[in-house]
């Protein structure tokens, strides 16, 4: 007698791949602070692995010239930066890093995807997470169980700790980007009213995240968002955020005085600005010194730290302060410039910066043409709406921030979406048709 595995439902067996990268982001929603590669790293490897297997058995083209060109603009950059690191295990560690956030599992989400219900998945994974990070950050806000913020254990950092108080914040804003995009797309009207729910939810946690750096990114982002929608959609979301704004801060009075120093110090560069922003300048005047010195390949990858104090001024502290949040008090040193853009600069020189930029440029041009043919079409304006309003989220934060920590995974994701969304063959006679033949309903027709 021979037994057999019963086979899965030819919906559930189409949507397989799209599942196995959704579990990446599902992961963070868990409660772990991992130190080092977390699950999520983890599982981000075996969606690659799985990626190359399905390939293998499938016979399919791994991709196209022009996709490879453009995933694959960083990788000479990155070699070279590893050669030059200071020890063979930083230069290892450092290029596995890069080739994880912005070589191999972008190809991986861009060969697993195959279709917009796909995407819409991991998309909604996104706010899932999102949500339950944010809600933890509100719950530690209220009951004054966060991170240290001016003496006080409120700052919103959900599971990531207080050493990683960009953790929340990121997966906070890349979530309320896509509820965004999701809103102001031509989905059914269930979805978008639930995205933009979502959105005004996901307000609350990011304002109590007190990051200057995500704020902006995240309204620029969905200021972009809104114009690329349409006026109408426009009007009518700008009007929903800021009575959710003027309600939560102004009517409840959510932390609104610390909200306002916060929102004031944006400004305080050159007067008496903290102490936060006076480390951050310092550092980026040292990794641009740095810069000077090793122009085109950089000092290696993970140098910055090594040449950080021959470069930098008196006025850089010797690390942050971090408390609360379950963790006891210690200081942490200052390891980044905290500016990508400046910490590629420093380590990997102008080959490295022109790789990822340019990679990430061709990228946002290739989006947009694509957004803009979509939304005369009717079709698949949503997607192109979260991806690229997640790189124009990414592109302003990497001015604030650079990568690393768990919440790194969630950057590799969303170029994942974005190299779909601008690179993936999207025959409108089968776009939404996965493979085993079922077709999805029209999306006009979801829409009534």
């Amino acid at each position: 007698m021979s037994l057999a595995l019963t086979p899965l439902p030819r919906r559930v067996a189409a949507l397989a791949p799209a599942l196995s990268v959704v579990a990446v982001p599902a992961v963070l929603a868990l409660p772990l602070t991992p130190d080092g590669a977390g699950p999520a790293d983890v599982l981000s490897g075996l969606v690659v692995v799985y990626c190359v297997i399905r390939l293998l058995r499938e016979r399919r083209r791994p991709l196209s010239p022009t996709a490879a060109l453009i995933l694959g603009l960083p990788v000479v950059g990155l070699a070279l930066a590893a050669m030059g690191a200071f020890s063979p295990q930083a230069g290892f560690a450092g290029l596995g890093r890069y080739l994880q956030t912005f070589v191999l599992v972008p190809a991986a989400v861009l060969l697993l995807l195959r279709d917009r219900t796909g995407f819409r998945m991991v998309a909604w994974s996104f706010v899932g997470v999102g949500l339950c990070q944010g809600a933890i950050g509100v719950h530690q806000f209220v009951t004054r169980t966060g991170a240290s913020y001016q003496g006080e254990n409120i700052r919103a950092v959900g599971t990531f700790g207080p050493h990683d108080v960009m953790g929340m914040a990121t997966t906070v804003s890349l979530g309320l980007v896509c509820a965004a995009g999701i809103a102001l797309g031509r989905v059914s009207v269930r979805q978008r009213v639930i995205a933009v729910g979502c959105a005004l939810v996901l307000l609350l946690p990011l304002a109590l995240s007190f990051s200057r750096g995500a704020w902006i990114a995240t309204v620029l982002t969905c200021t972009v968002q809104l114009v690329l929608a349409g006026l109408r959609r426009a009007l009518k979301v700008a009007g929903a955020a800021i009575a959710a704004g003027v309600i939560l801060v102004g009517g409840f009075g959510v932390g609104s005085a610390l909200l306002q120093q916060r929102i004031d110090s944006i400004a305080q560069v050159t007067d008496a600005p903290d102490q936060s922003v006076v480390d951050r300048y310092t550092l980026w005047a040292s990794a641009t010194d740095i810069w000077r010195q090793h122009p085109l390949t950089g000092v290696g990858l993970k140098g910055f730290p090594e040449y950080r104090d021959g470069h930098a001024t008196l006025a850089l502290s010797s690390g942050s302060e971090t408390d609360g949040a379950g963790m006891a008090y210690q200081r942490q040193p200052l390891l980044s410039p905290h500016n990508m853009y400046l910490l590629v600069l420093s380590e990997q020189g102008l080959i490295g910066l022109l790789g990822l930029a340019g990679s990430w440029l061709a990228l946002l041009v290739c989006g947009v043409r694509r957004l803009l043919r979509a939304r005369d079409r009717g079709q698949g304006l949503d997607c192109g709406l979260v991806a690229c309003g997640l790189l124009v989220w990414l592109l302003t934060d990497f001015v604030y921030g650079d990568i690393g920590g768990p919440a790194t995974v969630l950057i590799a994701i969303a170029m994942g979406l974005l190299a779909w969304w601008a690179l993936a063959d999207h025959g409108d006679a089968r776009e939404d048709v996965p493979p085993g033949g079922v077709r999805e309903p029209a999306e006009e027709a979801l829409a009534r």
